[in-house]
């Protein structure tokens, strides 16, 4: 590109000089080349450019933190003119985004294809775009750009790791009484029906009623009698912390290789919390529990407890938005939340304060005859004050199980010990006297 700059450069110089010096008829030429050139190539670049078909696309649009996104792009060139060399910028503001090609020679009516593999290492939404499009003349004089807006957008999940084990009683209702509550699942416990209405699942119409009446009805059933099990994740500000830390990278031996990398959370309670947050309901509902979720950061999130896999989508698109914003402690959100709860039902706290509303909540729970679950982060390893300890021994003594977590803990192993430590008989104690004898 600098050698056509500096050639033109000395066309014009020398014909400019040896016109006003000589005269002679070379020295002109020289001069209305130089001309011809910047005019030539200045044409070309807006022309080639008009040509320019791009087309950018991804199979899926959810992922988790660890995934690989892969991308497949196709530039044509629909005009008649070559392009000399054409860049290819993938502007998205997703972290590492791979995409950017310099390509040389795409001739007329040619087009080129290649994939792009980006690894995820941070939850949230993502643009698939904007991309920049630049093509140059054959003298490397000129460039001319077109931007192609993004038209998808990528969800990322927070990291799911995989639990062997986690402590939790079953519920003191099972085997008990159907709930007298109605159940957007297919259950044991066939209520009644009524009629259709825009939304319903086909399997849920009842075929014999609709003949009679004559048109679509459906059944409706009520709860399974088996104890729900809730997330409740502290979203309260000043109590997260964060460690400084560099962004990983991921190296090019591994993109080449496809070998998935190993991604490391951030030294983040937010992000362990969440983290976390996420790996529990994976788990449970791969056992068909009844899971809800509840935070309160600036906004409320409440999600009634539901065991299928739509509700797994709803809790991680949830926890890919959350922020460490809010305003109401935990044992806040848990006086507002937990009268809603069915009796016997297990609540886990996740929480990294080291304030005594964290044993409010706790209390308040009990005394709901609920079963309460703590995974405690130590903010002390996360950059923050100490008193962590205090907490669990208090917690101990109220006989609550608590799950130490400090930062760079393999989460997998520190979750899954837990459920060795407490045998069945110690997870009976968890609940009231009075509930046992329901039993």
């Amino acid at each position: 590109m600098k050698a056509g700059r500096i050639l033109v450069a000395l066309l014009f110089v020398v014909g400019g000089i040896g016109v006003l010096v000589s005269g002679a008829t070379i020295y002109s030429r020289f001069l209305y080349s130089s001309a011809f050139l910047v005019l030539f190539s200045w044409a070309w670049t807006r022309w080639v450019i008009r040509g320019v078909v791009f087309e950018r696309s991804s199979r899926e649009l959810r992922a988790n933190v660890g995934d690989v996104l892969e991308e497949s792009y196709r530039i044509s060139n629909r005009g008649r003119l070559p392009m000399p060399w054409v860049e290819i910028l993938n502007q998205s503001t997703l972290p590492f985004a791979a995409g950017s090609r310099l390509f040389t020679l795409l001739m007329g009516k040619q087009r080129r294809n290649y994939t792009a593999r980006t690894w995820l290492t941070r939850r949230g939404s993502f643009q698939l775009g904007p991309t920049r499009i630049t093509v140059g003349d054959p003298f490397g004089l000129f460039t001319s750009s077109r931007e192609f807006q993004s038209k998808d957008t990528l969800i990322v999940f927070p990291m799911i790791h995989e639990i062997r084990s986690f402590p939790t009683p079953q519920g003191v209702l099972t085997g008990g009484q159907v709930i007298r509550k109605k159940s957007p699942d297919v259950t044991p416990h066939a209520a009644g029906v009524r009629e259709y209405v825009h939304g319903d699942a086909m399997k849920r119409i009842h075929w014999p009623s609709s003949a009679r009446r004559n048109r679509l009805m459906v059944k409706e059933f009520e709860q399974d009698p088996q104890a729900e099990l809730w997330i409740y994740l502290d979203l309260q500000q000043n109590i997260h912390y964060q460690q400084r830390h560099k962004q990983q990278e991921i190296p090019f031996y591994d993109m080449l290789l496809r070998k998935r990398p190993k991604i490391d959370l951030p030294p983040s309670t937010l992000e362990y919390s969440v983290s976390i947050a996420a790996s529990l309901a994976h788990y449970f509902l791969n056992q068909r529990r009844a899971v809800g979720f509840a935070s309160a950061g600036q906004t409320y999130n409440v999600l009634p407890a539901e065991r299928s896999e739509r509700q797994e989508a709803k809790i991680l698109e949830t926890l890919a938005f959350v922020k460490a914003d809010g305003t109401l402690s935990l044992a806040g959100l848990v006086s507002t939340q937990a009268a809603l709860l069915p009796q016997g039902s297990s609540v886990i706290l996740i929480t990294p304060t080291t304030r005594p509303t964290l044993l409010q909540a706790v209390d308040d729970l009990q005394l709901r005859y609920l079963s309460p679950i703590v995974v405690l982060l130590d903010v002390n390893t996360f950059g923050g004050p100490t008193g962590t300890d205090v907490l669990i021994s208090a917690l101990k003594d109220r006989r609550v199980p608590v799950i130490p977590i400090a930062c760079e803990d393999d989460l997998p192993q520190a979750l899954s010990e837990i459920s060795s430590n407490f045998k069945l008989q110690e997870l009976r104690q968890w609940q009231t006297p009075e509930l046992s004898l329901s039993i």
